[in-house]
């Protein structure tokens, strides 16, 4: 009975096939469970954000984020769910740590006041610290990626200079329009990586 009980402590249930939970299985689970935090964070504070704007701002700003561009749009990333879903394992990855790498200065200014906001620079360096072991765990050869940090641009051009109201409202706003942004990418990226780790698991989007 007791070599019983052993084996099925051993055993976690994923989806609907029981397999033996690996370290890559419970790596992906933790970075999955970190950008599902950030994600939210970042809904609530841009909803936060809308919020103490007037009716005629938030057309206005939407209006012109619409035009504009996230920073880290020049980071090369599935068009639509079909690529995604079409993407190796490490592809989407790679486009994650990057992602996640892009906001590591960006995120500075995000910070302060409320608890939630001074969460974010740590759990953001957490999270590129988990997808680099799963990029290791998940290539075949250490030259297949390398870091790219001389790839960082300066982030959201002049946002940290001295600006007038209004165009700092614009900044604001486009910062945390881009950060909710590209957690929702992060976290559609590693969750459908996670599911190919269950054969038998449905990753439709």
């Amino acid at each position: 009975m007791l070599d019983l009980a052993i084996l099925l402590l051993s055993v976690m249930c994923l989806g609907i096939s029981c397999q033996p939970i690996t370290d890559n299985q419970r790596l992906f689970s933790i970075a999955v469970s970190r950008v599902q935090h950030l994600h939210l964070l970042a809904q609530r504070l841009f909803s936060e954000f809308e919020s103490s704007l007037q009716t005629e701002e938030q057309r206005q700003l939407n209006k012109i984020f619409l035009q504009d561009f996230c920073n880290s749009d020049y980071i090369i990333s599935p068009i639509d769910k079909h690529e995604t879903q079409r993407s190796s394992v490490l592809k989407l990855l790679s486009i994650s740590y990057r992602l996640v790498e892009s906001w590591e200065f960006p995120s500075r200014s995000l910070s302060g006041g409320s608890s939630p906001r001074n969460q974010i620079s740590p759990k953001l360096s957490e999270l590129k610290t988990g997808i680099l072991l799963l990029i290791r765990a998940n290539q075949d050869a250490p030259e297949i990626f390398t870091d790219t940090s001389t790839l960082q641009l300066a982030p959201y051009g002049n946002y940290y200079q001295s600006l007038e109201a209004d165009e700092s409202l614009r900044r604001t706003y486009e910062l945390l329009a881009c950060f909710k942004k590209d957690m929702h990418k992060v976290e559609t990226y590693l969750t459908v990586a996670k599911c190919r780790l269950s054969p038998e698991a449905n990753c439709t989007l």
